[in-house]
């Protein structure tokens, strides 16, 4: 019993470190992308399941990376008060995080030759950018998050990038539609970086992590969350307006947005912080879908 049970437990450990909870904030831009070119074009079925490939290796690389570095910066310790990180729970070691990281950016490489070959060197440019902005979210000699940076990094890499990446790899060209679509997107995957700054402000100040949540304090993260928010249902009601009726579909998840948004209001320690953000990642996947199907019905 006690050898067949210990794979299943490591196992377990290396599914809990690619914190599958924050994959729709991966898969969300590749469906919108998709959308936006079923909108204005034909969708090419094979470059959009590649970039969602990519994308998703990218995300799991990226959460490997977070684990590694924040424990090594001492940013995650083994009384955090969000999940638990293996690394810094001592579950698996910073070398096998490290090569599990250089594993999954190299699947995401390689989804990205393909993609070379279909769109061209700007791909090249788009997946190391990605990439290096991964590792550099938490690591490297000045990383992004621990300067108030990560917000910025979440809305144009999780937004633009991906969002417009994937109607470039299907198209060839960015439409203003997918530039547009970026935004909500965008929006709603730093909505969960928010609550987790929120979440680990306390000990993110000690450990010289200086996330916006550190610097101006937990009323201006709040703000910044309801700001997200409303940017998110602003710009389908928008495109609406502008003759894209089905655009506004994501509108019937607002009564989800403000619960969401009071639950933040009144979190106060990490387990209401831990539910609130993988609320707010179901907020993103749910909105996704509905703009997604609402940009591709026109």
């Amino acid at each position: 019993m006690t050898t067949e049970a210990e794979p299943m437990s490591k196992l377990a450990t290396w599914i809990a470190a690619a914190r599958l909870r924050t994959l729709p904030a991966a898969v969300v831009p590749v469906a919108v992308g998709t959308a936006v070119v079923a909108a204005v074009g034909r969708v090419a079925w094979c470059p959009a399941l590649a970039a969602l490939a990519g994308s998703i290796a990218i995300q799991i690389g990226t959460n490997f990376a977070n684990d590694v570095f924040d424990a090594e910066k001492g940013a995650d310790t083994p009384e955090r008060i969000g999940p638990l990180r293996a690394v810094s729970a001592g579950l698996i070691t910073g070398a096998a995080m490290k090569r599990a990281m250089i594993i999954a950016f190299a699947i995401a490489a390689a989804f990205g030759l393909y993609l070379v070959s279909v769109a061209g060197w700007p791909i090249v440019a788009i997946g190391l950018a990605s990439i290096a902005a991964g590792i550099a979210y938490t690591g490297g000699p000045w990383p992004l998050g621990y300067h108030g940076l990560g917000d910025v990094f979440v809305l144009a890499f999780f937004g633009f990038v991906a969002v417009c990446g994937t109607a470039f790899v299907q198209l060839g060209t960015v439409p203003c539609l997918a530039v547009w679509a970026a935004i909500p997107v965008g929006t709603l995957a730093t909505a969960i970086i928010v609550v987790n700054n929120v979440r680990d402000r306390v000990g993110d100040a000690r450990a010289g992590k200086r996330t916006l949540a550190v610097r101006f304090g937990r009323r201006a993260a709040i703000v910044e969350y309801a700001v997200l928010l409303l940017v998110a249902y602003a710009v389908p009601i928008g495109l609406a307006i502008a003759g894209r009726g089905w655009a506004a579909l994501p509108v019937l998840t607002v009564p989800l947005a403000l619960t969401r948004l009071r639950a933040l209001l009144a979190a106060v320690d990490g387990p209401e912080h831990n539910r609130l953000l993988a609320a707010t990642a179901q907020l993103l996947m749910i909105h996704g879908a509905l703009f997604a199907t609402g940009l591709a019905l026109g």
